[in-house]
């Protein structure tokens, strides 16, 4: 369950102010937090910031598109077309769990219980009042108000989204036909809210609200969460064990890493999903350097600055993986810009 842990959320995360020397990147959300939590350990042991910008999943493919920034951040993976249309390489980060998240006084942080059917009938407006038959039947013993449910959406092109409706569309037939899965859809019902952070901060303001966003910032804004039904038909928390449970799942190949962890057997955390980071494979100068070196030292000393944010690390293997996929294929003048020592 969740933990006291202090995290800075916010449009732009700095390790100390900006320098000539400092990594930039754009992107995700998502992953923002425990961004923020490397970059200060980075720079206090090599003096080279992280100016990330935290504005979506798809603001941060424009900008590394356009490269204003040495990175891009993404919760929705490129397809190998995509990045080879680009010439981009794109690896895994790091994992972690999207929850959904309520405003309803006198219901208590992980009490109520939500199935992936329910939840995608709320999404498209079939379900419209909190003691709704079927919401009543699951909850037993739950005092749940006769209230008008307001959804909660993002309004920005947002990977969270993509990893949402790809949920959604996994459980829900009648959501894959007329919704689908993209970072930006056209919504049945609700208001939007920019970030996870955005929807954090509509959700706490809304009484009768549902919104998703990533762990985190469930936390940090002391939002509700609920239970969701498992693949295997039972209810359980987000917490680091079912999140783990299904990052167990992951399966890491280059040339892409792309993978889904939505809806996995085994006690596993139904919407759990990596983010990833993009880096041209052709570098004219060190920025892809220093990226790789940032996320390197990451994979070497950010697990358990991860583990207390309950974001779930990489494999080793996957690590290893991926390191020899940046030597492959990130070069400049024909040579590997960074190989871990």
């Amino acid at each position: 369950m969740f933990k006291t842990v202090a995290v800075a959320l916010s449009a732009t995360l700095l390790a100390g102010a900006a320098s000539a020397g400092d990594i930039s990147g754009a992107g995700a959300t998502f992953p923002a937090p425990i961004y923020a939590k490397w970059a200060e350990a980075y720079k206090a042991q090599t003096g080279i910031g992280l100016n990330y910008q935290a504005i979506g999943s798809g603001g941060g493919i424009k900008q590394i598109t356009a490269k204003t920034v040495a990175f891009g951040a993404t919760d929705k993976p490129m397809t190998d077309e995509e990045l080879n249309k680009i010439g981009l390489m794109q690896f895994p980060s790091v994992m972690g769990g999207i929850l959904p998240v309520v405003n309803l006084p006198g219901v208590q942080p992980g009490q109520m219980k939500l199935t992936g059917e329910i939840i995608a009938d709320i999404f498209l407006g079939k379900i419209t009042k909190w003691n709704d038959p079927r919401i009543a039947a699951i909850n037993p013993g739950v005092r749940i108000p006769n209230w008008p449910v307001t959804v909660v959406h993002r309004s920005d092109g947002s990977g969270t989204t993509y990893v949402w409706t790809s949920y959604l569309s996994v459980k829900s037939a009648e959501w894959k036909s007329k919704i689908g899965a993209a970072t930006d859809v056209k919504w049945a019902v609700g208001q939007g809210g920019k970030g996870n952070d955005g929807i954090a901060a509509v959700v706490k303001q809304t009484p009768g609200s549902i919104g998703y966003v990533e762990y985190v910032f469930a936390h940090a804004n002391k939002l509700t969460h609920t239970q969701v039904q498992d693949h295997d038909g039972a209810f359980i928390q987000p917490e680091m064990e079912t999140f783990q449970n299904a990052a167990a799942r992951a399966s890491f190949k280059a040339p892409g890493f792309a993978t889904s962890l939505l809806d996995q057997p085994g006690n596993s955390w139904p919407i759990t999903s990596p983010t990833y980071i993009l880096v041209y494979k052709n570098q004219t100068n060190d920025d892809g350097a220093a990226v790789l070196s940032f996320f390197d030292w990451a994979y070497k000393n950010g697990d358990n600055l991860a583990r207390q944010l309950d974001y779930v690390p990489l494999p080793a293997n996957a690590k290893s993986a991926i390191r020899a996929a940046w030597s492959a294929n990130i070069t400049k003048g024909g040579k590997p810009v960074y190989v871990s020592k």
